[in-house]
């Protein structure tokens, strides 16, 4: 089974080689049809501190690492 990637913002970068990435997704209400937006934050391993808050992350599935980090972020790709 193919591992999820997923994107979105960098809400903090407090953690030591932790960040925490909020991920928006749109869903269309079931009764009302309106488009409404959904997030949920994911807490995930950040090996080299490369990310700070406000950036633009992607996140890959991964083993876990602690009670809460089942996420790692992918490198910054390189311009």
């Amino acid at each position: 089974m193919p591992k999820r990637i997923l994107e979105g913002v960098v809400v903090s970068d407090k953690g030591d080689k932790t960040v925490v990435v909020k991920v928006e997704r749109t869903i269309v209400h079931p009764l009302l049809k309106k488009i409404v937006r959904r997030s949920k934050k994911y807490h995930a391993h950040d090996e080299s501190n490369a990310y700070k808050a406000g950036e633009v992350a992607r996140i890959v599935e991964c083993a876990p690492k602690s009670k809460l980090k089942t996420w790692e972020v992918l490198p910054k790709a390189s311009a």
